[in-house]
């Protein structure tokens, strides 16, 4: 059966940049919308943002944001912004969002494609896709057609030849999302993916919304003032 899928991916407790996106997925007639994780950290909306996931999403995996919303000793390698972030959200979470986040698998296979926050190859260890290197490594670790992956917060399709940075049938594929929350590729309009199956079509969707009002969500919150002001560089 072929199915029209949305694929969001670094949410990162950016209220207006979720509901921005899953406005434009409700108008895209999608049958599925699947979550790489990182629904919390740096934003100011961790609640609403875990809500809004936990009613659309039919499959999320845990972000390292997440894991370290639930268990503070993984916020340690974080920058200061992101470690004072982790700490205010694990703070303000609820006791059944932090069980919620808590409880989520590492890495899943949805329509019938891998998903994963980071890296099939070791998805605890939270390594970056950023290099043709790394994510040759990745191929041997999945063994569906496509793995969605996150964490980067730079969109980008990666076909197992290496050469290959479109979607085609009769090759494996790495896609990376991007970041609805805090896109880092220097455009600071939400990104996610739209999959479709059975014309085997994939978009990277790129769309304004309420920086001001996401960044004033985060000084009102008392979060650090740099995690307000990188939203309108996209990076």
């Amino acid at each position: 059966s072929t199915a029209r899928i949305a694929i969001l991916s670094d949410i990162h407790a950016n209220l207006q940049a979720l509901e921005s996106a899953l406005a434009i997925i409700d108008r895209s007639k999608v049958d599925d919308i699947l979550c790489l994780g990182d629904i919390v950290g740096y934003g100011a909306n961790p609640n609403e943002c875990v809500a809004l996931v936990r009613k659309h999403c039919s499959t999320t995996v845990k972000g390292n944001h997440d894991l370290a919303a639930t268990d503070l000793s993984h916020a340690d390698y974080f920058t200061g912004p992101g470690k004072t972030a982790a700490v205010w959200t694990n703070k303000t979470l609820t006791p059944d969002n932090l069980d919620y986040l808590s409880t989520l698998p590492m890495i899943q296979t949805a329509a019938g494609c891998t998903i994963v926050h980071a890296s099939p190859d070791a998805p605890n260890e939270w390594t970056y896709v950023l290099s043709l290197e790394t994510a040759q490594l990745q191929f041997s670790h999945f063994s569906t057609e496509i793995c969605f992956i996150g964490h980067t917060h730079v969109p980008v399709v990666c076909g197992e030849n290496l050469k290959t940075f479109a979607l085609k049938k009769g090759m494996r594929f790495i896609i990376n999302t991007g970041s609805v929350g805090q896109p880092r590729d220097g455009n600071p309009q939400l990104s996610f993916g739209l999959f479709d199956t059975g014309e085997w079509n994939y978009d990277n969707v790129r769309a304004e919304y309420d920086i001001p009002g996401a960044a004033a969500a985060i000084m009102n919150a008392g979060l650090p003032q740099v995690l307000a002001a990188r939203l309108s560089h996209g990076f």
